[in-house]
């Protein structure tokens, strides 16, 4: 089922737009990753409109009538917090959904990558065998797998005085942290629930994707980077984005934001 749900489909759709674009397989995941994008744009969308009621809820005077009166119970609170989510309709978490969702589609996309770049006489074989029929997309193989410095089939180092710096798992550990940190959703209640797993998400999703780039081939990391630029881009042109967020020590005027919905 992963299989022919997942990797076979990513492999004929990199190798159509690897045809279509003549062969350059670096901007084939780039416009890959970019159709991605367009696909998930409703999930990304519900996502800042639950952000936007989560900020709204926090500065309700429901929700603060109920954090005075269970002041000094934490346990209280946080039942009377969960009902009241439960109650609005709000989820604490599906601000995090887009990235949880994107785990399967890395995984999903790594296979592919590396499918389509078969080497072997073992692997070209596995991949004639799942190519589609269509468009005689069989033809490119074997296909190019060198970008700019790169081979996209191995992890990527750039060699300096005979040490080996990986400057893609670096970006990309970079801009997942900088999209983790403008796109994400204000808080002035440390004992939220949501706001706990966005900070922790800040922290933990740079370190992930950061050692999939150094670990992996380097086709992934042109998928992660890209993904995180297309991703703050998104938020910028809906007026989303809280560059703020970056500067050390930065504590959010949530009832500002709420003024400006």
């Amino acid at each position: 089922m992963w299989e022919t749900i997942i990797v076979n489909p990513f492999t004929n759709v990199l190798l159509l737009i690897y045809k279509l674009i003549g062969g350059n397989f670096g901007i084939a995941i780039i416009l890959f990753t970019i159709l991605i994008r367009l696909i998930t744009h409703p999930l990304m969308a519900s996502q800042i409109k639950s952000s936007t009621k989560m900020t709204e809820f926090q500065q309700s005077k429901q929700w603060q009538d109920i954090q005075k009166k269970h002041k000094g119970d934490k346990e209280k609170l946080a039942q009377e917090q969960m009902s009241l989510y439960k109650e609005l309709g709000i989820s604490p978490f599906a601000s995090c959904l887009p990235s949880i969702i994107q785990i399967p589609l890395i995984f999903g996309l790594y296979q592919s990558i590396m499918r389509a770049l078969a080497a072997t006489p073992g692997q070209l074989l596995i991949l004639t065998r799942v190519v589609y029929p269509f468009f005689h997309l069989i033809d490119l193989v074997p296909l190019n797998s060198k970008f700019l410095w790169m081979n996209l089939g191995q992890p990527e180092r750039i060699y300096m005085f005979g040490v080996g710096i990986p400057l893609l798992a670096i970006i990309v550990a970079l801009t997942t942290y900088v999209q983790s940190k403008v796109t994400m959703p204000a808080s002035t209640n440390p004992g939220d629930q949501g706001a706990q797993m966005n900070k922790m998400m800040a922290l933990y999703m740079p370190l992930l994707l950061g050692y999939f780039a150094l670990t992996f081939a380097s086709g992934l990391s042109i998928y992660f980077i890209t993904g995180n630029v297309i991703g703050v881009a998104q938020y910028a042109l809906l007026g989303k984005v809280n560059w703020r967020a970056l500067i050390p020590g930065y504590k959010p005027d949530t009832k500002a934001l709420v003024r400006t919905k």
